[in-house]
């Protein structure tokens, strides 16, 4: 029951990413391949990494992985930012275009916590949030990368 559940949520959820994306291709608004998407999305919630962590994270060599960057530097979606303690490094962060693009998401995210809050009595709310903490930092341990806070305010 409870993985039936669960699974449901994080189904509408995706679906209905995919339904907004999909509907920016009316309009010629959405660029990215489905390939382009899901690197945009890892490269999001690792913060800003670079090319190399990357390619570590996702398993593929340092050049596939420059070019799929520099692809997506080129159509605007990201951007290399130089780092401040080594000079020689530099960071891969998503643009104002993407974000802009990414929050479809997030968006219904916000709408769905918004009518978890208004429906249930705060201290669920707040057992649900200790919840997903747990299951983020202690049960999920084959991503050990912490999620960049990617919820807007």
């Amino acid at each position: 029951m409870l993985q039936q559940s669960f699974s449901e949520v994080y189904t509408k959820f995706k679906l209905h990413f995919y339904q907004k994306v999909f509907s920016k291709f009316g309009s010629r608004e959405a660029t990215l391949t489905t390939v382009e998407t899901f690197c945009m999305e890892i490269i999001q919630a690792m913060g800003s990494p670079t090319v190399n962590e990357f390619a570590s994270f996702v398993h593929i060599s340092p050049p596939n992985a420059a070019y799929k960057v520099n692809s997506l530097i080129q159509k605007g979606y990201l951007k290399k930012v130089q780092s401040q303690s080594d000079r020689r490094e530099y960071h891969i962060v998503p643009t104002q275009k993407y974000m802009d693009y990414y929050n479809v998401s997030y968006t219904y995210l916000s709408t769905v916590l918004q009518r978890v809050e208004n429906r249930f009595p705060p201290e669920d709310v707040k057992k649900l949030e200790e919840m997903l903490q747990v299951i983020s930092r202690e049960l999920m341990p084959e991503i050990p990368i912490q999620v960049q806070n990617s919820v807007p305010e």
